[in-house]
Protein backbone atom coordinates (compact mmCIF):
# COMPACT_ATOMS: atom_id res chain seq x y z
CA UNK A 1 0.00 0.00 0.00
CA UNK A 2 1.38 3.70 -1.08
CA UNK A 3 1.76 6.21 1.34
CA UNK A 4 -0.61 8.45 0.16
CA UNK A 5 -3.28 5.61 0.49
CA UNK A 6 -1.96 5.10 4.19
CA UNK A 7 -2.41 8.72 4.77
CA UNK A 8 -6.00 8.85 3.18
CA UNK A 9 -7.37 5.22 4.59
CA UNK A 10 -8.99 7.14 7.66
CA UNK A 11 -10.96 9.18 5.07
CA UNK A 12 -11.91 6.23 2.83
CA UNK A 13 -13.10 4.41 5.83
CA UNK A 14 -15.25 7.11 6.98
CA UNK A 15 -17.08 7.48 3.19
CA UNK A 16 -17.62 3.74 3.65
CA UNK A 17 -19.92 4.92 6.61
CA UNK A 18 -20.86 8.18 5.57
CA UNK A 19 -22.42 9.74 3.46
CA UNK A 20 -21.21 12.47 0.55
CA UNK A 21 -21.14 15.61 1.32
CA UNK A 22 -23.58 17.96 -0.22
CA UNK A 23 -22.38 19.48 -3.73
CA UNK A 24 -21.98 22.74 -2.10
CA UNK A 25 -19.30 24.80 -3.67
CA UNK A 26 -17.77 26.90 -0.83
CA UNK A 27 -17.83 30.73 -1.34
CA UNK A 28 -15.60 33.05 -0.91
CA UNK A 29 -16.24 36.57 0.63
CA UNK A 30 -13.02 39.18 1.46
CA UNK A 31 -11.43 36.08 3.73
CA UNK A 32 -14.22 34.31 5.01
CA UNK A 33 -15.39 30.77 3.57
CA UNK A 34 -18.61 29.17 3.47
CA UNK A 35 -17.84 25.34 4.56
CA UNK A 36 -19.25 22.60 2.70
CA UNK A 37 -21.84 20.98 4.95
CA UNK A 38 -21.15 18.31 7.24
CA UNK A 39 -21.53 14.95 6.22
CA UNK A 40 -24.43 13.00 7.25
CA UNK A 41 -24.19 9.21 8.69
CA UNK A 42 -25.77 6.80 5.86
CA UNK A 43 -28.92 5.43 7.26
CA UNK A 44 -28.36 7.00 10.16
CA UNK A 45 -29.75 4.30 13.68
CA UNK A 46 -31.59 6.35 16.13
CA UNK A 47 -33.68 5.34 19.31
CA UNK A 48 -35.02 6.04 22.24
CA UNK A 49 -32.15 4.31 24.05
CA UNK A 50 -29.94 6.30 21.96
CA UNK A 51 -28.52 7.66 18.32
CA UNK A 52 -25.18 7.16 16.38
CA UNK A 53 -22.58 9.51 18.12
CA UNK A 54 -20.19 11.42 16.01
CA UNK A 55 -17.16 10.51 18.56
CA UNK A 56 -18.23 7.14 18.45
CA UNK A 57 -17.85 7.50 14.67
CA UNK A 58 -14.29 8.90 14.99
CA UNK A 59 -13.38 6.52 17.18
CA UNK A 60 -14.28 3.03 15.07
CA UNK A 61 -12.84 4.71 12.20
CA UNK A 62 -9.72 5.54 13.56
CA UNK A 63 -9.80 1.55 14.89
CA UNK A 64 -10.70 0.27 11.71
CA UNK A 65 -7.98 2.33 10.12
CA UNK A 66 -4.84 1.36 12.47
CA UNK A 67 -6.41 -2.51 11.87
CA UNK A 68 -6.66 -2.08 7.90
CA UNK A 69 -4.62 -5.00 6.69
CA UNK A 70 -2.17 -5.42 4.13
CA UNK A 71 -3.19 -6.01 0.62
CA UNK A 72 -6.49 -5.88 -1.01
CA UNK A 73 -8.84 -6.79 1.52
CA UNK A 74 -12.74 -6.21 2.55
CA UNK A 75 -12.19 -2.61 2.53
CA UNK A 76 -10.33 -1.93 -0.73
CA UNK A 77 -14.15 -3.73 -1.80
CA UNK A 78 -15.99 -1.77 -0.12
CA UNK A 79 -14.30 1.31 -1.98
CA UNK A 80 -14.80 -0.20 -4.61
CA UNK A 81 -18.41 -0.88 -3.93
CA UNK A 82 -18.63 2.85 -2.81
CA UNK A 83 -17.47 3.91 -6.49
CA UNK A 84 -20.42 2.44 -8.01
CA UNK A 85 -23.23 3.83 -6.51
CA UNK A 86 -25.40 6.03 -8.35
CA UNK A 87 -24.94 4.33 -11.85
CA UNK A 88 -27.79 2.63 -11.64
CA UNK A 89 -26.92 -0.66 -11.00
CA UNK A 90 -29.17 -3.48 -9.06
CA UNK A 91 -27.39 -4.57 -6.15
CA UNK A 92 -26.72 -7.62 -7.14
CA UNK A 93 -24.78 -6.17 -10.23
CA UNK A 94 -23.28 -3.38 -8.20
CA UNK A 95 -21.89 -6.66 -5.54
CA UNK A 96 -20.93 -8.60 -8.54
CA UNK A 97 -19.05 -5.41 -10.44
CA UNK A 98 -17.10 -4.79 -7.16
CA UNK A 99 -15.81 -8.30 -7.21
CA UNK A 100 -14.69 -8.55 -10.73
CA UNK A 101 -12.90 -5.44 -10.08
CA UNK A 102 -11.05 -6.53 -6.94
CA UNK A 103 -10.38 -10.08 -8.50
CA UNK A 104 -8.29 -8.13 -10.98
CA UNK A 105 -6.99 -5.76 -8.43
CA UNK A 106 -5.75 -8.44 -6.04
CA UNK A 107 -5.08 -11.75 -8.52
CA UNK A 108 -7.31 -13.65 -6.42
CA UNK A 109 -10.70 -15.69 -7.86
CA UNK A 110 -11.33 -16.50 -3.78
CA UNK A 111 -13.95 -14.20 -2.20
CA UNK A 112 -13.62 -15.36 1.19
CA UNK A 113 -10.84 -13.30 1.47
CA UNK A 114 -13.78 -10.38 1.69
CA UNK A 115 -15.40 -12.24 4.03
CA UNK A 116 -12.78 -13.37 6.38
CA UNK A 117 -10.97 -9.68 6.58
CA UNK A 118 -15.00 -8.16 7.00
CA UNK A 119 -14.76 -11.05 10.05
CA UNK A 120 -11.79 -9.51 11.11
CA UNK A 121 -13.11 -6.60 11.63
CA UNK A 122 -16.18 -7.44 13.14
CA UNK A 123 -14.41 -9.17 15.78
CA UNK A 124 -11.82 -6.18 16.09
CA UNK A 125 -15.03 -4.04 16.87
CA UNK A 126 -16.76 -6.44 18.82
CA UNK A 127 -13.24 -6.33 21.57
CA UNK A 128 -13.19 -3.17 21.39
CA UNK A 129 -17.10 -3.10 22.93
CA UNK A 130 -15.79 -5.60 25.48
CA UNK A 131 -13.84 -3.25 26.84
CA UNK A 132 -15.82 -0.30 26.81
CA UNK A 133 -18.81 -2.21 28.46
CA UNK A 134 -16.31 -3.56 31.30
CA UNK A 135 -15.21 0.68 31.28
CA UNK A 136 -19.09 1.82 31.69
CA UNK A 137 -19.46 -1.04 34.55
CA UNK A 138 -16.42 0.64 36.33
CA UNK A 139 -17.62 4.16 35.72
CA UNK A 140 -20.61 2.99 37.21
CA UNK A 141 -19.50 1.50 40.32
CA UNK A 142 -16.75 4.16 40.79
CA UNK A 143 -18.91 7.36 40.55
CA UNK A 144 -22.11 6.21 40.93
CA UNK A 145 -21.77 3.32 43.91
CA UNK A 146 -19.28 6.18 45.69
CA UNK A 147 -21.78 8.78 45.54
CA UNK A 148 -24.46 6.22 46.76
CA UNK A 149 -22.48 4.91 49.53
CA UNK A 150 -21.22 8.46 50.42
CA UNK A 151 -25.24 9.37 50.58
CA UNK A 152 -25.58 6.19 53.11
CA UNK A 153 -22.60 7.18 55.03
CA UNK A 154 -24.02 10.68 55.81
CA UNK A 155 -27.50 9.26 56.10
CA UNK A 156 -26.29 7.31 59.19
CA UNK A 157 -24.43 10.04 60.60
CA UNK A 158 -27.56 12.21 60.34
CA UNK A 159 -28.98 9.48 62.67
CA UNK A 160 -26.56 9.58 65.57
CA UNK A 161 -26.58 13.32 65.18
CA UNK A 162 -30.05 13.54 65.70
CA UNK A 163 -29.61 11.93 68.54
CA UNK A 164 -27.16 14.45 69.68
CA UNK A 165 -27.88 17.99 71.75
CA UNK A 166 -29.59 20.56 69.93
CA UNK A 167 -26.34 22.44 68.97
CA UNK A 168 -25.47 20.15 66.59
CA UNK A 169 -28.17 20.51 64.58
CA UNK A 170 -26.86 22.93 62.38
CA UNK A 171 -24.40 19.84 60.90
CA UNK A 172 -27.38 18.05 60.52
CA UNK A 173 -29.30 20.73 58.25
CA UNK A 174 -25.53 20.78 56.87
CA UNK A 175 -25.49 17.13 55.74
CA UNK A 176 -29.25 17.28 54.28
CA UNK A 177 -28.18 19.89 51.78
CA UNK A 178 -25.28 18.10 50.84
CA UNK A 179 -27.59 14.27 50.59
CA UNK A 180 -29.69 16.12 48.55
CA UNK A 181 -27.18 17.82 45.99
CA UNK A 182 -25.82 14.02 45.54
CA UNK A 183 -29.25 12.51 45.03
CA UNK A 184 -29.03 14.85 42.34
CA UNK A 185 -25.32 14.39 41.07
CA UNK A 186 -26.60 10.26 40.99
CA UNK A 187 -29.29 10.85 38.49
CA UNK A 188 -27.20 13.27 36.36
CA UNK A 189 -24.44 10.84 36.54
CA UNK A 190 -26.25 7.37 35.98
CA UNK A 191 -28.02 9.86 33.12
CA UNK A 192 -25.00 10.68 31.48
CA UNK A 193 -23.01 7.45 31.50
CA UNK A 194 -26.41 5.39 30.57
CA UNK A 195 -26.67 8.00 27.63
CA UNK A 196 -23.10 7.42 26.49
CA UNK A 197 -23.19 3.75 26.62
CA UNK A 198 -26.72 3.40 24.49
CA UNK A 199 -24.61 6.11 22.01
CA UNK A 200 -21.82 3.80 21.76
CA UNK A 201 -24.28 0.42 21.10
CA UNK A 202 -26.19 2.34 18.68
CA UNK A 203 -22.99 3.19 16.85
CA UNK A 204 -21.45 -0.11 17.01
CA UNK A 205 -24.55 -1.64 15.52
CA UNK A 206 -24.37 0.39 12.90
CA UNK A 207 -21.33 -0.04 11.82
CA UNK A 208 -21.44 -4.23 12.43
CA UNK A 209 -24.40 -4.45 10.64
CA UNK A 210 -23.46 -2.38 7.74
CA UNK A 211 -20.36 -4.98 7.31
CA UNK A 212 -22.56 -7.92 7.79
CA UNK A 213 -24.88 -7.02 5.31
CA UNK A 214 -22.24 -6.80 3.40
CA UNK A 215 -20.94 -10.21 3.95
CA UNK A 216 -24.52 -11.73 3.53
CA UNK A 217 -24.38 -9.93 0.24
CA UNK A 218 -21.12 -11.20 -0.78
CA UNK A 219 -22.27 -14.66 -0.31
CA UNK A 220 -25.64 -14.16 -2.14
CA UNK A 221 -24.48 -12.29 -4.77
CA UNK A 222 -21.24 -13.79 -5.98
CA UNK A 223 -20.60 -17.12 -4.04
CA UNK A 224 -23.37 -18.38 -5.86
CA UNK A 225 -22.21 -17.22 -9.15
Amino acid sequence: MTEESNTSIGKKIWSFFIADEAPVSPTTTGTSVTPVPVAEVVRPVTSEAGSVDKKFIDHFVNLLEKANLQGPDYFEYRETLKNLEGLGLSEDKRYQAAWASFKAMSNSTDYSVLTNTANQYVTMLDTDRQHFLKDVENAITEKVGGLKNEVLRMQQENEAIAKQILALQQKVEANKTQITKLTGDIGEQSAKITTNKNNYEVTYSSFVEQIKSDISKIQQYIANQ
